[in-house]
């Protein structure tokens, strides 16, 4: 099992209780798929660096697993078809 770090943004326009039903969802996502989430860190509404589709701000979502090497590549996938994710970014941690 490797551990990789995963951070990803939700656009900013849905209730608290929207934010952690997709937080919810991920987290399924990565147990069902034979991963081990390690911490679920929400860091809330922030500004982004830029806009993207002139959107200002994002809810950011900090996730540790633990998986194969197959979990980083289904996760991308499910980001990319999700229209509630904005950006995201997986690193594989060196320990």
């Amino acid at each position: 099992m490797r551990k990789y770090e995963v951070i990803y943004i939700i656009k900013p326009d849905f209730e608290e209780d929207k934010y952690k039903e997709i937080v919810e969802k991920y987290s399924a996502l990565v147990q069902s798929n034979g991963g081990e989430v390690l911490k679920v860190e929400p860091w809330g509404k922030r500004r982004l660096a830029y806009e993207i589709d002139k959107i200002r701000e994002g809810y950011y979502v900090l996730l540790q697993i633990n998986g194969d090497i197959n979990l980083p590549a289904e996760l991308e996938r499910n980001f990319k078809i999700a229209d509630e994710i904005m950006r995201y970014l997986i690193t594989r941690v060196e320990e």
